[in-house]
């Protein structure tokens, strides 16, 4: 029973950080993008969606947490890298081998991931994005029942529901499709669920822990991003980002995100490791309802009746998840527990038996 209550601790740790991290890190890099002009992130693309919102004070908000700049991001892996491998000098965690092909491509399958996501943004409307976000999870939970075969009760499946339903209404604003901006939507659904999944199947079928896998796969991820992320900000962004002049202010919040960045990475892997790829998105729709009530509350983004009854909605479709997954866990460590008890008896019967046989044996030989 200690061992599961420390290893719950550990989880909500957990949990913790990838909120307050994440959080923190997309204000960082609002500041950075909107308040200091740093052109190479989703807030200079938004600027391109104008024409529909005249106002990209108001496309930010509605896109609260929109996935970093795609060069910001490699920067970010690296920094990510170069800590764990600190700490793995410092012999602060063990470094366990894993076989180089499964860890390059999981590596260049995160990275893709995180490109198709930002052109996803680029070539689609908010709303549209935001549904390309959503997906995600009823897409996740096709693959894990086809694949894994892994059930999911209605009660989960009612509360995701509400938690999607939410989140819509309080972030969806239009819905304009276009044939290259589905395809990538599509695609960029496709690699993320599988990458997640991939996450939480690497680490528990190989008996590696999320530090051991994220400093291994790091750097395959960086360089992937390294290389594409230069390409895709351009594109995205008509600006080379090797050719802007950084002043001292924008190098610091760039510093700053990076370090923000670990942490942001060592708890996504954690989390999906020890919860499950499901988890985590209804976790990351969560720090959306926090980004959109802090915009409101500290930076006073527009906010209407319609947010506020979404939030209200996916924060209910978030306690329901939770309860149900708590009281689903506590019935299978009970059927565990009850296994365990019952194949201590059916040992202890077994041995009973073969020491009564060893007697009656033993009683013919005086006998004879």
């Amino acid at each position: 029973m200690g061992e599961m209550s420390s290893f719950q601790l550990g989880v909500i740790g957990a949990l913790f950080l990838s909120v307050a991290s994440s959080v923190s890190i997309v204000i960082c890099n609002k500041a950075l993008m909107s308040n200091l002009g740093f052109p190479f992130g989703n807030l200079s693309i938004l600027k391109h969606h104008s024409v529909i919102y005249h106002n990209y004070r108001v496309e930010l908000f509605f896109n609260p947490i929109p996935p970093p700049a795609t060069t910001l991001t490699s920067w970010h892996l690296m920094v990510t890298f170069c800590t764990l491998h600190m700490a793995q000098r410092f012999n602060l965690f063990e470094n366990k081998p894993i076989d180089m092909k499964t860890v390059m491509l999981f590596g260049i399958l995160n990275g893709v991931s995180i490109g198709l996501l930002n052109l996803s943004l680029g070539f689609n409307s908010i709303g549209f994005y935001q549904m390309t976000k959503l997906a995600i999870i009823p897409f996740t939970v096709l693959l894990e029942t086809i694949f894994l075969k892994k059930q999911f009760s209605q009660n989960i499946k009612l509360s995701l529901f509400l938690l999607l339903v939410g989140v819509g209404i309080a972030s969806i604003t239009d819905l304009q499709l276009n044939l290259v901006g589905t395809i990538l939507s599509l695609l960029a659904i496709a690699t993320t669920c599988v990458s997640q999944i991939l996450t939480n199947t690497i680490q528990k079928r190989l008996n590696v822990s999320s530090t051991q896998l994220l400093y291994q796969s790091a750097p395959f991820q960086a360089a992937i991003l390294f290389v594409s992320g230069p390409l895709v900000d351009q594109l995205l962004t008509k600006q080379n980002v090797f050719a802007y002049k950084y002043s001292p202010i924008v190098l610091a919040f760039i510093i700053l995100s990076c370090i923000i960045s670990v942490s942001v990475n060592f708890s996504t892997f954690f989390v999906i490791g020890k919860t499950s790829p499901v988890t985590y998105q209804v976790l990351g729709h969560l720090k959306t309802c926090l980004v959109l009530a802090f915009g409101y509350t500290l930076l006073h983004d527009p906010f209407t009746d319609r947010n506020i009854i979404g939030i209200l909605i996916a924060i209910f479709g978030m306690g329901l998840y939770s309860y149900f997954c708590t009281q689903e866990n506590k019935w299978k460590h009970a059927d565990s527990l009850g296994s365990q008890m019952k194949e201590k008896d059916a040992t202890q019967f077994l041995a009973l038996e073969k020491e009564g046989h060893e007697v009656k044996n033993s009683n013919k030989d005086s006998h004879v």
